[in-house]
């Protein structure tokens, strides 16, 4: 193992214990886009095994380069719900604010990576973000505002609460959330001085970005353990990537510890977006539906979250069931259980008056 084990540009790839032959194999995907990865996440890589989760998610591969056209470089259509710059206003009540395009870490499964720079056009100023600060004061149905990016906690404790003031200063904005994948990958960012940051009238949601439980730590318990403690709601958006999660037991595994071990709510469970260079984690959604039929009833209700598709385009989520109607007529169903067993229900309501017997 290196003594310095750390990833901040493709160049930083001869350092890692990687076979000569991956790191040719895959020195295109890696000069393609951005490579980073923090110290404390690269130490959970199994560096033997070449199919390790967590390897998959962060270390260029040359499949990233295999482009179907029907994928898009812009799969769930921010640039086409973007009325003002570094702002999506894709629903009614809520929006994306963009503070930032740089990451702490730099997945590449990210449906925004080719968005994603560390140049000074992408980095976090007050004056930026005016235009998109009047749009939300414009406009009195947004009742939330969500930072995400990048990663919005990659921003200094100071720079956080500037534009925490300047977000809760527009009355009709009820709630913050926070997407971000830093709990994971640099948890020690998590302590009062960020806390302090983001506390004020606003409602808070930490959304974080757990994949597999082989990156739930001592330390990223510690850090759920201080935003809990600090009041905030928290949830977690997994992405179902083949090769990393695409097993019921490993779903299990994490859905469960984000629960018991964390006090996170799985929140969604994402079908992996039609970004360029993805086809290598894509699942069917036969086998996602598939894997959610194996974890219902099986889990706790608490502990499964929603699978969803975001349409290509901008035209939001779609769940995805599966659905356990067997058959219905009119008022009369038929429900498949968790457990492959078959049950009648009959609807009683004023609609359906008792038949004579």
């Amino acid at each position: 193992m290196p003594r310095r084990l750390e990833l901040r540009r493709a160049a930083d790839l001869a350092t890692l214990p990687l076979a000569p032959a991956d790191r040719a194999r895959d020195a295109e995907a890696a000069a393609s886009f951005n490579v980073k990865a923090p110290r404390r996440y690269l130490e959970l890589i199994d560096w033997a095994d070449e199919r390790d989760p967590i390897r998959r998610q962060v270390i260029p591969s040359a499949e990233e380069l295999v482009h179907d056209p029907r994928e898009r470089e812009d799969p769930i259509g921010d640039a086409a719900h973007s009325p003002v710059a570094r702002l999506t206003h894709r629903y009614p009540d809520r929006v994306l604010l963009y503070p930032t395009y740089q990451c702490a870490v730099y997945c590449r499964h990210c449906f925004r990576k080719e968005s994603l720079a560390d140049d000074d056009a992408a980095t976090y100023t007050i004056d930026a973000l005016e235009p998109a600060l009047a749009y939300i004061a414009e406009h009195p149905e947004i009742r939330e505002v969500i930072l995400t990016g990048g990663d919005p906690l990659i921003l200094a404790n100071e720079r956080l609460e500037e534009l925490r003031r300047r977000i809760e200063a527009i009355g009709h904005v009820r709630l913050l959330r926070l997407h971000t994948r830093i709990p994971v990958v640099l948890p020690e960012r998590v302590n009062p001085g960020l806390v302090a940051a983001l506390k004020g009238r606003l409602m808070v949601c930490v959304v974080t970005h757990f994949n597999h439980a082989r990156e739930i730590t001592e330390a990223t318990v510690a850090a759920a353990r201080t935003l809990r403690e600090a009041g905030f709601m928290l949830l977690n958006q997994t992405v179902l990537l083949k090769g990393v999660n695409d097993d019921a037991e490993a779903l299990r595994t994490l859905f469960r510890e984000l629960v018991y071990a964390l006090g996170i709510r799985p929140y969604y469970l994402h079908h992996c977006d039609s970004t360029r260079g993805l086809s290598h984690f894509r699942t069917t959604i036969d086998r996602g539906l598939e894997l959610m039929t194996a974890l219902r009833g099986h889990i706790s209700g608490l502990c499964l979250p929603h699978y969803v598709l975001d349409l290509p385009g901008g035209d939001g989520k779609i769940p995805l069931g599966p659905s356990y109607v067997a058959a219905r007529s009119g008022f009369e169903w038929a429900f498949k259980t968790y457990d492959a067993r078959t049950r009648d229900y009959s609807e009683i309501v004023t609609e359906n008056p008792p038949r004579d017997r």
